[in-house]
């Protein structure tokens, strides 16, 4: 199992603006990348209030140049708020400037304040996200000059530049829940994010999905291509274990209201089973919680059902506990594996 970062930087209680929580992120990210954490994964919010990350691909590029191996994701890039081309050449930059580091996480978006931010209309979502991937492949592996006149985006002897470092593109994650959005993503052969609010058999079966589809297509099923994010609760003794809880539960309930529409009470809508689960027992359920040995147990129940990808998200553990995690936890699973065909089930 390897383990990587999943968020971003937002203002604290403790900032009285984005400029310290920036560089206290910036500090974690280069401090995992010491630590042997395999990838960050970066959010990508907009109006919030709150100082939440909003670009992720100018942050990428910074990190880029501050760290040495670990893999720089968008987690995800909502492709109906972007330009196509100017989104594949931004990427592209950070691909090359990382020496082929890029992992491009790719959504549809699902915030209601974001749409009516954006005026964009939701129903439009599905289409301009196929429309916007598309261009954005093409962009990345046509070398002569092209033309696009679709329904939302026109292009006119256009050849895109930079290319990026790795062939034929950077990997694409998307996110998935959904039988039928989990299994068209392994017919694609792209790689998957799942949510940090789903338990794991729930989690198992979307990994099964995913494998079934990748055995009937003659996909080669491969280590790390699919993460799952989870909160990390760790604590030095189960005295602090309701602190921790209630603390996550604050930060669900604050990331719910930043969804919805100004001067609405509308809840953010439901994605999946378990998204935006601001309930004790989804937290019991869907987070790495407890002691180092209530961790390793939880991340061991988590490879039982096919997980071999963990995505810590932790907005308040901060330096201590990830250099926590790193000395008391991932010990446990550190035998490294090789890029070799898995067996789908």
């Amino acid at each position: 199992m390897k383990f990587g970062l999943f968020g971003g930087a937002a203002r604290g209680d403790e900032h009285s603006g984005d400029s310290q929580s920036y560089r206290d992120f910036i500090d974690y990210v280069v401090r995992a990348d010491e630590l042997d954490f395999k990838s960050l994964f970066l959010v990508e919010h907009h109006f919030t209030g709150m100082g939440q990350l909003s670009a992720s691909i100018t942050l990428l590029s910074y990190l880029a140049g501050l760290t040495k191996q670990i893999r720089l994701g968008t987690g995800v890039t909502v492709l109906p708020w972007h330009n196509p081309v100017l989104l594949a050449e931004q990427a592209a930059t950070v691909d090359l400037v990382s020496n082929g580091r890029l992992d491009f996480g790719i959504g549809r978006g699902y915030r209601p304040n974001e749409f009516h931010g954006f005026m964009v209309d939701p129903a439009t979502a599905q289409e301009r996200f196929d429309e916007a991937i598309a261009l954005i492949l093409k962009s990345w592996t046509e070398q002569k000059r092209w033309a696009h006149k679709g329904s939302y985006w026109q292009y006119q002897d256009v050849v895109v530049e930079p290319q990026p470092v790795q062939l034929p593109h950077p990997p694409i994650w998307v996110a998935a829940q959904s039988e039928g959005s989990v299994r068209k993503a392994a017919a694609n052969g792209q790689s998957m994010l799942l949510d940090q609010f789903s338990d794991t058999e729930t989690i198992g079966r979307r990994i099964n999905w995913f494998r079934d589809e990748q055995r009937q297509n003659g996909i080669a099923a491969l280590p790390g291509q699919i993460a799952v994010t989870r909160g990390l609760l760790l604590v030095e003794n189960n005295d602090q274990r309701d602190s921790q809880i209630k603390q996550r539960l604050t930060a669900i309930e604050a990331l719910a209201a930043t969804a919805r529409v100004p001067g609405t009470e509308e809840k953010a809508p439901v994605v999946g089973s378990k998204m935006l689960d601001s309930s004790r027992e989804g937290t019991e359920a869907s987070t790495i919680i407890g002691t180092p040995e209530d961790c390793i147990a939880r991340l061991n129940e988590l490879a039982d059902v096919g997980v071999d990808y963990v995505l810590l998200n932790d907005p308040t553990g901060g330096l201590k506990r990830l250099e926590f995690f790193a000395r008391d936890v991932m010990p446990a699973f550190t035998q490294q594996t090789d890029a070799k065909p898995m067996a789908a089930e």
